[in-house]
């Protein structure tokens, strides 16, 4: 959601609001992220990655070195690639990034997964977020929902008028 926010829905430039309403709520241990997220975010080397390092505390990426996590992930990892319906580059993808650590740790920590990707049940080039929460019984939404959820409105300010 961090990657996508700030690429298409939520640039820093026009809607510091989403932004701060995620520092707001990881305040009270609503919203976070985990620490592969944050290795992919810094591998941008951009506004977010500034964020990211600048900006979030430490603790807005969470730890996934817990076994129970790792367990988790590992089992995610034996059914994607024993499902025939993905190609072995879907596979390949999924297991080196950070969208199965994401579940495994909601999972884990039976917490919701918030993502903007939806179920399909025919895609085939893709292990899509909502179809390993399915599989696996993890709780999920998109950012909207999540915003929504927490409260959240972006308002328009007065400031640049």
């Amino acid at each position: 959601v961090l990657i996508e926010a700030h690429k298409r829905f939520y640039p820093f430039d026009f809607c510091p609001g989403f932004w701060r309403a995620l520092l707001l709520w990881h305040k009270d241990k609503r919203v976070f992220s985990i620490d592969r997220v944050k290795k992919e975010i810094d591998e941008g080397r951009d506004e977010l990655t500034a964020w990211a390092n600048n900006t979030a505390p430490q603790s807005f990426f969470k730890k996934t070195a817990d076994k129970a996590v790792i367990d988790s992930f590992r089992e995610m990892v034996e059914w994607v690639y024993n499902e025939p319906q993905y190609t072995a580059a879907a596979k390949a993808e999924f297991a080196n990034e950070a969208d199965g650590w994401v579940v495994a740790y909601g999972k884990e920590n039976g917490l919701a997964v918030v993502t903007q990707e939806v179920h399909d049940p025919d895609i085939r080039k893709k292990i899509p977020i909502p179809n390993l929460c399915e599989q696996f019984e993890v709780d999920y939404m998109n950012t909207f929902e999540m915003l929504r959820d927490l409260g959240v409105k972006l308002v328009l300010g007065t400031q640049g008028k």
